[in-house]
């Protein structure tokens, strides 16, 4: 069974039953795991989603069911790339009229309020669905969804005079593609790091969760 956050409108649906929306923190996890009799758990969640997997440490723990992480690389810095690493959202806006004026935003539409006071700078935001407010006074929103190629970045990039991009460690190949437009492009970009996660045991390859879930449940 795949469970979904339900963030998306319109997520890419995994085969087999899912389950949509949360679970209620650590106690609702630990009641659903004890009602489903399930056996084995895998953090499969966004690099980003700090919440669900402390809620998963605590809830597998208390219901005695083995947990793994599955969770992509990190990305790796192309050559000749200039790139600002920042701790959060807020240190990256507080960065980036230093940096530029016209800033591709491409770090999803949660905690886009971090940049609604950024006024010495112009925001292109891309996410797959349209955010909440606040947002930043000058922007332009594009709608769209990954997987993205190198060279309809550069366009991207060039089109909107984009001098400064904005992303998290997100890792995965679908959107990487931003990170060597911008590298070629000659302009810096401001990466979010991860947030720290708890000492789970953790692999980055699906066939390595699968076998592990065979294996122990």
């Amino acid at each position: 069974m795949s469970s979904l956050a339900g963030r998306v409108e319109r997520p890419r649906l995994p085969e087999g039953e899912v389950r949509l929306g949360g679970f209620g923190g650590p106690d609702g996890l630990t009641a659903w795991l004890a009602k489903h009799d399930v056996r084995a758990v895998v953090d499969a969640t966004h690099p980003f989603a700090a919440r669900i997997t402390d809620s998963a440490v605590a809830a597998t723990a208390r219901a005695g069911v083995p947990l793994l992480r599955l969770e992509r690389p990190g990305w790796t810095q192309p050559d000749g790339a200039d790139w600002r690493w920042v701790d959060s959202l807020e240190e990256a806006a507080e960065l980036l009229p230093s940096l530029g004026e016209r800033a591709f935003l491409t770090s999803g539409r949660q905690g886009l309020a971090a940049f609604a006071d950024v006024d010495a700078v112009w925001f292109l935001i891309r996410c797959v669905d349209p955010p909440e407010a606040p947002l930043p006074q000058y922007h332009e929103l594009l709608l769209d969804r990954g997987p993205y190629t190198v060279d309809r970045e550069l366009e991207l990039l060039r089109t909107h005079r984009i001098d400064v991009l904005v992303s998290k460690d997100s890792g995965g190949s679908m959107t990487a593609a931003k990170l060597t437009a911008a590298a070629r492009h000659g302009i810096p970009s401001v990466i979010v790091r991860r947030p720290p996660r708890p000492d789970t045991p953790t692999v980055s390859d699906v066939d390595d969760a699968l076998h592990w879930a065979l294996e122990v449940a």
